[in-house]
């Protein structure tokens, strides 16, 4: 068994504008993402740390560290999953966010998950 076999991590985001929380006069984009994490590894997991990369579409970059996800650090067995909803604040109405999750698995042995890139575009921002 390969050691991708054993720690395999799956991460998917569904991002959404929030025009409600949002002004574009001010250029304050509200953003929402939710993000599904499933163990497809032979191991069992704990997330331990989140990294972010936000990118503005005026060329600004924010780098977000920190323990956990919403307060919390869940572990995941094979096959199971978690689900939460975050958003983030914007300068400009289009963006993208990526970064990696650092889990323990139970082994001891630490490894990254990566968080693929996704857009956040206000609705009719691009043709």
């Amino acid at each position: 068994m390969s050691s991708t076999d054993k720690y395999r991590i799956e991460v998917q985001v569904t991002p959404a504008y929030l025009p409600e929380q949002s002004d574009e006069q001010r250029n304050r984009f509200v953003f929402r993402y939710t993000v599904t994490i499933r163990n497809t590894g032979r191991i069992g997991a704990k997330l331990l740390t989140r990294h972010w990369i936000v990118r503005h579409g005026n060329g600004r970059v924010q780098e977000v560290r920190g323990p956990g996800v919403v307060g919390e650090q869940p572990h995941l067995d094979p096959g199971e999953g978690f689900q939460y909803t975050s958003g983030t604040l914007l300068e400009t109405p289009v963006g993208s966010m990526e970064g990696s999750y650092r889990f323990l698995a139970d082994d001891g042995t630490e490894f990254d998950a990566a968080i693929p890139r996704f857009e956040l575009n206000m609705p009719r921002t691009l043709h």
